[in-house]
């Protein structure tokens, strides 16, 4: 998902699929053009609005999925499933106070790094477009992807302040790349055909990811203390499998366009006007804009799982390594099936009521995963033999089915309630808002569970489901959809 997310999130920053209607002139700078806020360089676009873009070669087109497949291992080794669980339960090591502190530092680690993409994308967005130079922004964030990540290894026990420090530059240096590679993106094909490449690389990453954490988990073992000198390693491999795997993309990946001149301020200007532009814009699509908010309050709950289903397991449920292989391999499987299911539910029974359902899904499985320790012991006074770790693969399987089908049935929404003239804006601004819902989410799973502890903080994902269900009740799609076709009808 985060691979979608970012090539929405530049698509909004470039100006390359800007429609040929509400063209206004850029006095500061001759050569630029405003098409609905994108800066776009005259004689990019054919007369209907839409750049007349040829297939990429093959090769080409390999090499850009490439980078997905090789940055998949930092998002799985180092957020979900190992480092995450090393830094809480053995760099921080707090297990007096039930891990608080831990919890809580790398919460705020990986939503700075989340804050900072949200302040200065739109700016290297502008800036990437004006001077045509996607390449060498994608190979610096790389670049420092990979050295921060390797300098994981000498994150030591009690080492606290430089595990922080790294994980907020790498995770910066790692999500802004996301937007730079799917920057290329336009480049790669035709419109039509873009929706294909674009699932070509989300295709070739979740393998990506399974073989990086696949390979890390059979060698490097259990993260404890006493494997330290093994486990610590999963920062080292991680940064040599993005180094090696990402090589096809600096190869075969093209660099396109026409360099402009700008000042700094005017690519400022361009940025945050952007900002301004699509905010003003969601004025006049009002279900569009409360389905907004509905998802961004389901995406601030996704971001709490993402990130703290493997402290959940380790710390509250204490699940042994067999266990916590188990769980990625099934969850990976089942989120891969509830996507495909749904899907068919989308297309039978509607994207709203679809999204609807695995907001209620979700409320029942959190409050299943909060209730895990004592339906344990439900169960065995009432004569099983059940494991807590057990039942949490239980639970979590039922989640797993949620985990893509949330977000592919409110992506399906949005796209009912969207002008094709204001595709790529608004998509854009909705998933620029992700990264605002992952800060609001991690904040504030870090800040209760310090208070609370994580196994009653978990109810947040809870609470916001349960805010996203009721947001969503005010949006009445067929209303939606009917100020749409005004507005390509343009009687709006």
């Amino acid at each position: 998902m985060a691979q979608f997310d970012a090539v929405l999130l530049q698509l909004w920053m470039q100006g390359e699929h800007g429609t040929g209607s509400d063209l206004d002139y850029d006095s500061k700078n001759p050569n630029i053009h405003q098409v609905h806020g994108w800066a776009t360089i005259p004689g990019c676009c054919h007369h209907s609005g839409f750049p007349m873009t040829p297939r990429a070669t093959r090769k080409e087109i390999f090499g850009w999925a490439m980078f997905d497949f090789a940055n998949q291992a930092y998002t799985l080794l180092i957020i979900t499933v190992v480092f995450g669980d090393l830094f809480t339960r053995v760099i921080v090591g707090d297990a007096q106070d039930d891990y608080r502190l831990g919890n809580l530092l790398w919460s705020l680690s990986l939503a700075t790094g989340y804050f900072l993409v949200v302040i200065t994308a739109p700016v290297l967005g502008a800036v990437m477009d004006l001077t045509a130079r996607r390449k060498h922004f994608l190979f610096i964030s790389y670049l420092v992807t990979v050295l921060t990540t390797a300098l994981l290894y000498f994150v030591a026990p009690g080492y606290v302040l430089l595990g922080v420090l790294l994980i907020i530059i790498s995770n910066y240096a790692y999500s802004i790349g996301e937007s730079f590679i799917a920057s290329f993106l336009p480049d790669l094909g035709p419109p039509e055909e873009l929706g294909r490449i674009s699932g070509f690389g989300w295709a070739l990453g979740y393998v990506g990811g399974l073989v990086a954490t696949g390979l890390a988990l059979l060698f490097l073992g259990e993260v404890s203390l006493e494997n330290f000198d093994n486990v610590r390693w999963v920062g080292p491999f991680a940064a040599a499998f993005f180094l090696l795997a990402a090589i096809p993309t600096f190869l075969w990946l093209r660099e396109r366009g026409t360099a402009q001149t700008a000042t700094a301020q005017g690519y400022w200007r361009l940025g945050m006007g952007q900002v301004r532009r699509t905010l003003a814009e969601l004025r006049g699509f009002r279900d569009l804009a409360v389905f907004l908010l509905s998802a961004f309050f389901a995406m601030s709950g996704i971001y709490i799982i993402i990130a703290f289903t493997f402290i959940y397991g380790a710390q509250v449920i204490g699940w042994d390594e067999h266990m916590r292989v188990l769980t990625f391999i099934t969850v990976q499987v089942t989120a891969t099936l509830g996507a495909v299911l749904f899907g068919f539910a989308q297309d039978r029974f509607g994207g709203r009521l679809t999204y609807n359902f695995t907001l209620l899904f979700w409320v029942s499985a959190i409050l299943l995963i909060w209730w895990t320790p004592q339906l344990t012991e439900a169960l065995n006074r009432a004569g099983h033999d059940w494991q807590m770790q057990q039942v949490f693969l239980v639970v979590a399987i039922a989640a797993g089915l949620c985990l893509g089908a949330t977000q592919s049935a409110s992506r399906a929404i949005v796209g009912q309630l969207t002008p094709r003239a204001r595709a790529a804006e608004f998509f854009g601004f909705w998933g620029l808002s992700h990264k605002l819902a992952a800060i609001l989410g991690l904040l504030g799973v870090g800040l209760l569970q310090a208070w609370v502890g994580l196994q009653h903080a978990i109810l947040l994902c809870a609470l916001f489901f349960a805010l996203a269900f009721l947001v969503s009740l005010f949006v009445n799609v067929r209303r939606g959809r009917l100020v749409v076709e005004r507005y390509e009808a343009g009687d709006l």
